[in-house]
């Protein structure tokens, strides 16, 4: 790890820690805490793919839906009127509707050969932003002077790693700039987040092969064709799967790295709480 000991987590001039787990347990909580002091860079994997590696893809799309509109299409045309998305680290939404959700059209969903290849874009993205952690580690301090930096992954950070293979590159590169910390929920936090994403389903990424066995247990089980999918129940479907697909992923990959549990998250209040929180951990 790059900080062996709780005497070399006190004794670093310049701290550097990339988080991970579950959306909702508090990995941004924490970084807005952190960022909040003054003397610690946020770099979010999630605005990175979204301003640098799907922006394009993000705004083509809206374009494509606003060219229905005969009078939105004439403006566009006519270099009237230009479409963009307003990504910020608190409104990550137009990558969320970008990856949409499969199944039938009149509800809003995707042919599924669409939303495979939305999914394939999103994990090239993400593995791009993931590999930009250490520049932007550097950047952080060579241009604005930030002592500190953490990275802020996405939940799906755990699809694209083997987290079993000592070598495996892109884990290599990320522990080799920041101390991995996973946060850690238990049972009752992930019943909260299954309630939670069942009043508002969001789109997620998944592992091509795990999205593939969950899209054909579906249609057996509700004996529908893929444009009979409901796309909002579907991913409901889904949800819990990819909890308990994730978890033994996540558990692999925190031996890289050291775990705290989102309760310990919840009760950071202060820098001070989460320098004493890590060091408690090493």
């Amino acid at each position: 790890m790059l900080y062996s000991s709780a005497a070399d987590w006190r004794a670093a001039s310049h701290k550097s820690v990339l988080v991970f787990g579950m959306s909702g347990l508090g990995k941004t909580h924490m970084s807005n805490l952190l960022r909040a002091s003054g003397s610690w860079f946020h770099y979010s994997i999630d605005y990175r793919i979204g301003t640098r590696y799907m922006g394009e893809y993000i705004a083509d799309n809206a374009k494509a839906e606003a060219m229905k509109v005969p009078f939105l299409r004439d403006l566009l045309m006519s270099d009237s009127i230009y479409i963009g998305s307003n990504i910020t680290f608190d409104n990550l939404s137009p990558v969320a509707t970008y990856l949409g959700k499969p199944g039938d059209p009149t509800r809003g969903g995707l042919p599924i050969t669409e939303y495979r290849r939305r999914q394939e874009q999103f994990q090239q993205a993400e593995i791009a932003a993931l590999r930009d952690t250490a520049h932007f580690a550097q950047r952080a301090e060579a241009l604005y002077g930030y002592p500190n930096f953490i990275c802020d992954t996405g939940g799906s950070i755990c699809e694209w790693v083997n987290p079993e293979d000592p070598e495996d590159p892109l884990l290599n590169e990320l522990s080799k700039h920041c101390l991995m910390i996973w946060i850690k929920g238990d049972a009752a936090h992930t019943q909260e987040l299954v309630r939670r994403f069942d009043r508002a389903p969001k789109p997620m990424a998944y592992q091509p092969a795990f999205l593939e066995n969950v899209w054909q247990q579906y249609l057996s089980d509700n004996d529908c064709s893929e444009e009979e999918v409901n796309p909002d129940d579907f991913i409901r479907f889904t949800y819990a799967r990819a909890l308990a697909h994730r978890q033994p992923r996540y558990e692999t990959m925190s031996q890289w790295g050291i775990t705290v549990t989102a309760d310990q998250v919840a009760a950071l209040r202060t820098p001070e709480d989460f320098d004493a929180m890590v060091e408690g951990c090493l």
